[in-house]
C-alpha cells in the first residue's frame, strides 16, 4: 500500500475566488507515486480551477497546493519538465502538420521518443502529414495524446483527453495509460466518462462546489453504499426481512416452486444475507454493486459526503 510520503500531488484546503464567486472552497487532493487518480465533478465544480493551479498557470488565494513537493506558481518552469498536459479542447497551429505539432509539443516537453512516437501514431490511426487545419477535433486530442504519451513525462495531467474520441480509440487510450503507469508515471485523468475513469483509477476524489465530497478506492467508497441483489431460490428467504438495513426486499413468485428475491444491501451485510440465500437453496444469483455513476450520483445528493 501506497503510503502519504508517496505523495506526487498535495492539495490541502486549496481557495480560489474570482469576484464574488468561489470557486475553491478548501479542496483537499493526494494524488500518489504511481497511480491513476480520478477527479469527478460536473462542470463548474473546481476541476479545471485546480488543474491549472497544480501547472502554474494560476495562483490560488489561500491554503497550499504542492507537486513533488515544490510550489507549481514559483516552480513551473522546472515542473513543466516533468508533466505533460492533455486539455479536453486542444488547439494546434493550423498551418501546420499534425507531425510537425507532435514534435513541437514534444520540444517543449524535453524531447520524445521516436520509437514510441511512430508507435502511438499507428495505434491512434493519426495522418501526421496533414495540416491540423484539416483535422476533426479528435484528430486534434490525438496529437495531444501522441505527444504527451511519448514523453515519458512522470506525471500526466489528463483534463477530458478522450473528447471527441471514438470508443476504438478510448481503448487504445486506455491500454497506453496503463502503459504509461506501468513504466512508472503518474497520472491525474478528470473525466466526464465514468466508465473510462471506472476502468482506469486506482482512487477517484469527487467534488462538488469547490471542495472534496468523497476520495478513495472504489471499494472504499462503496463501503457507503448498498449493492444490488437478485437471486432465485429453491425454498422461501423469508429469513431476510429480519435482516436489517436492506432496502427495498421483494420476494415474488419465480415458478416451479422457487422464489425470485431482489434487495439492496449495504456492504456490511452482504455475507450475511448470501448465507441466508445459500441455505434457502441458490438457483442463480447476481450481486451488483454500485458502478462510478452512482457512487457519483449518490455524493451528489448528499450521501456521499464522507472524506
Amino acid at each position: 500500500m501506497r503510503s502519504e510520503g508517496d505523495a506526487v500531488i498535495r492539495v490541502e484546503g486549496l481557495v480560489k475566488t474570482f469576484g464574488r464567486a468561489r470557486a475553491l472552497d478548501g479542496l483537499d487532493l493526494l494524488v500518489r507515486r504511481g497511480e491513476v487518480h480520478g477527479f469527478l465533478g460536473p462542470n463548474g465544480a473546481g476541476k479545471s480551477t485546480t488543474i491549472r493551479i497544480l501547472l502554474g498557470l494560476m495562483r490560488a488565494d489561500s491554503g497550499t497546493a504542492t507537486v513533488w513537493g515544490a510550489d507549481p506558481w514559483r516552480d513551473a518552469v522546472r515542473l513543466h519538465s516533468r508533466i505533460a498536459y492533455v486539455p479536453g479542447e486542444v488547439t494546434l497551429w493550423p498551418r501546420l502538420t499534425g507531425g510537425q505539432c507532435i514534435d513541437l509539443v514534444g520540444r517543449s516537453l524535453g524531447g520524445l521518443d521516436p520509437a514510441r512516437r511512430a508507435e502511438l501514431v499507428e495505434r491512434f490511426r493519426l495522418d501526421p502529414t496533414r495540416r491540423t487545419r484539416d483535422y476533426s477535433k479528435g484528430n486534434r486530442q490525438k496529437v495531444a495524446l501522441v505527444a504527451a504519451l511519448a514523453s515519458g513525462a512522470e506525471l500526466l495531467v489528463l483534463d477530458e483527453p478522450t473528447s471527441g474520441l471514438d470508443p476504438l480509440m478510448e481503448r487504445v487510450f486506455q491500454d497506453c495509460v496503463r502503459e504509461a503507469v506501468a513504466g512508472g508515471a503518474t497520472v491525474l485523468l478528470s473525466s466526464h466518462i465514468m466508465g473510462e475513469v471506472e476502468a482506469l483509477a486506482d482512487r477517484v476524489s469527487i467534488i462538488r462546489d469547490g471542495r472534496t465530497v468523497s476520495s478513495g478506492t472504489l471499494a472504499d467508497l462503496r463501503r457507503h453504499t448498498t449493492t444490488a441483489v437478485h437471486a432465485v431460490t429453491d425454498t422461501d428467504p423469508r429469513a431476510l426481512e429480519r435482516v436489517g438495513g436492506i432496502d427495498d426486499l421483494r420476494i415474488d413468485d419465480a415458478g416451479a416452486g422457487r422464489f425470485d428475491v431482489r434487495c439492496h444491501v449495504p456492504a456490511p451485510r452482504l455475507a450475511e444475507v448470501t448465507g441466508l440465500l445459500h441455505a434457502a437453496g441458490i438457483h442463480t444469483l447476481t450481486a451488483t454493486p454500485p458502478s462510478l455513476d452512482e457512487l457519483f450520483l449518490s455524493a451528489y445528493s448528499g450521501a456521499g459526503d464522507r472524506r
